[in-house]
């Protein structure tokens, strides 16, 4: 089969090459970086039969399309994961979370999500742009790794591996417009504020200005327990919730700075994080402790 190239049409408002980040530089000041929602992702890979780590295209907010040059006639597997979008190849739909096969000259599009925020195109074979620090994927904060995709970019398309798609869709649970439930382990700064319940207690909304460097959410501000006392800067990690002085909690993305001066008054568990990066601006989150809080004592 001759080379396969994606030619990017429209980008839609962000569209980023991201694969599963860059670990174990943050000694040099680097996050790991990678897609927002890695289950989307890793789903997105193994319909086409992809290993996990394969870079992907992650599209905000729809509005993405590219045509497939190139692959003899045979055509390529794509998938769709994410954010539903009603994905279609020269305007025939296919369906989120499905296999398909698009041909030279055909036009891979998706429009509006329904709900959510973030899809995935994945394309047996990954996208194969060149990688930087080890790694496809691009980190908006440091501007590390392949640089958003603009109308006229062309994307290569990798080799794939001798496995073939298994699944012609994956039962997934649509993504709704819920109040986001997250649960979170409490601390390690919990004890900066005057009344942490209130991280619990308040229904908190996202904002416009959250991205996948933090969501930042408003509601009932908590208040610091010391006003005279300032934090040395520590490690920051994925999921963590720091609280910055006007008080409303900042949940840190896959592009958090390496190290933060905010107290962290808990951290979203692991298994819950990929949920946040389907949140939109507006939507509700709630916030439950994932197992008691040691109470403060002075």
């Amino acid at each position: 089969m001759s080379a396969v190239t994606l030619e990017v049409l429209q980008t839609g408002p962000l569209a980023l090459v991201e694969d599963l980040g860059r670990a174990g530089l943050s000694h040099l000041g680097v996050t790991r970086s990678g897609a927002a929602d890695r289950r989307a992702h890793t789903l997105a890979n193994r319909l086409v039969a992809n290993p996990d780590d394969r870079a992907t295209v992650e599209i905000t907010l729809g509005g993405f399309t590219a045509r497939v040059h190139g692959g003899n006639g045979e055509g390529i597997a794509i998938a769709v994961t994410g954010a539903d979008t009603d994905p279609a190849v020269n305007g025939v739909p296919f369906g989120t979370n499905s296999i398909h096969h698009a041909h030279d000259g055909e036009v891979i599009s998706l429009g509006p999500p329904r709900s959510g925020l973030r899809s995935y195109l994945a394309v047996r074979g990954g996208i194969d742009v060149e990688p930087v620090l080890g790694s496809r994927s691009y980190d908006v904060m440091s501007s590390i790794g392949p640089l958003p995709l603009r109308r006229g970019d062309v994307l290569p398309v990798g080799l794939h591996t001798d496995d073939f798609p298994e699944l012609d869709q994956a039962p997934v649970a649509a993504i709704v417009d819920a109040p986001l439930e997250l649960k979170v382990v409490p601390g390690p700064r919990d004890d900066w504020f005057i009344d942490p319940e209130v991280l619990i207690r308040t229904n908190w909304q996202v904002t416009n200005r959250s991205d996948r460097v933090g969501i930042r959410l408003v509601g009932m501000p908590l208040e610091y327990r010391w006003l005279d006392r300032q934090l040395p800067s520590e490690g920051a990690t994925r999921g963590a919730i720091q609280v910055p002085p006007n008080g409303f909690p900042v949940i840190l993305g896959p592009d958090h700075p390496v190290t933060g001066g905010y107290p962290v008054i808990g951290v979203v568990i692991d298994d819950e994080v990929d949920k946040i990066a389907q949140a939109r601006p507006g939507q509700t989150v709630r916030l439950h402790w994932s197992r008691p809080r040691r109470p403060f004592e002075d």
